[in-house]
């Protein structure tokens, strides 16, 4: 029998197998000698001990089409990154690191930015501008007046998608409307117990539909950038590639030589000052991580 772990703790895998309903299944020790630890989004196949009580042994953990580092899920076909418009604020260095991170493991995202109700039509264009010059589809969603739910449905339609941003900017309540059963504990609860921190402490997948699957993933609130070299970087910044033929010297860095494109682009506001700083930022960042 084949099915897909949506969950696992303690040593637990919870397998979803279609039409069947959920397993709850341990790893052979066969996979700890190998040193393969199954991850959310593994399909499996499982050998059944006990249907009445749905428990199982996964047999074997079928090939991977990725593997992502963070969040620790499998199978990923895409991510929906959500970050809020306004409270808290967007904190756009967080963002593009979490874009580069995806760009890296060969994910393709979409940026979400969920409370579109509290910010004003300015602001939103500031938002969709700064993405969708750097080739990002880019949604607006407001949980508490269940907008913009049906543009990211079609969006996860036959897919499986991670979904991953900050606490506190409504991944929870979202993943609620778009599958009531994840009946996700949400910021209320957590406030009552003055745990307002992180909601969601593991990984999960929701299985939207039999073959549209959406991970839930902790929340974060800092990212190191992948081991990469200072050069790389530009190439993570996709709005870059169509100006870098322009620039005077080859292997340019876009900060202080002259004759830049990128920086031409900048100044013509091809290219979102906001990314051009963050990209500034990290490359410092990578400069002084090689000297140490």
């Amino acid at each position: 029998m084949q099915g897909k772990i949506i969950k696992g703790i303690a040593g637990f895998y919870y397998v979803h197998v279609a039409e069947s309903g959920i397993y709850e299944c341990k790893a052979k020790g066969a996979f700890r000698n190998q040193k393969v630890k199954p991850l959310v989004g593994d399909n499996i196949r499982l050998d059944v001990l006990d249907e009445e009580e749905k428990k199982g042994n996964i047999e074997e953990i079928l090939p991977r089409k990725n593997e992502l580092i963070r969040p620790a899920v499998a199978n990923i076909d895409q991510a929906l990154v959500i970050f809020a418009a306004a409270k808290p604020k967007p904190n756009f260095n967080l963002l593009d690191r979490f874009l580069i991170l995806m760009q890296y493991q060969k994910v393709p995202a979409v940026v979400c930015f969920n409370k579109q109700d509290m910010v004003n039509e300015e602001e939103l264009k500031l938002l969709r501008a700064t993405y969708e010059s750097a080739d990002y589809p880019v949604l607006f969603t407001s949980a508490a007046k269940e907008e913009g739910i049906q543009a990211i449905r079609e969006l996860l339609k036959g897919k499986t998608t991670t979904v991953a941003g900050p606490s506190g900017v409504g991944k929870s309540s979202l993943i609620n409307l778009l599958s009531p059963e994840a009946g996700m504990e949400t910021g209320d609860i957590s406030r009552k117990i003055e745990r307002g921190k992180h909601t969601t402490r593991h990984s999960e997948l929701f299985a939207l539909d039999k073959d549209t699957f959406i991970c839930d993933t902790p929340g974060f609130s800092s990212i190191y950038l992948p081991d990469m070299e200072k050069e790389e970087l530009g190439t993570y910044f996709p709005e870059f590639a169509k100006y870098e033929p322009f620039c005077r010297f080859q292997g340019c860095a876009h900060i202080h030589e002259p004759g830049c494109g990128v920086k031409e682009a900048l100044e013509e506001k091809k290219i979102s000052p906001i990314r051009y700083e963050n990209y500034k930022l990290l490359y410092e960042e990578l400069k002084d991580k090689r000297r140490y």
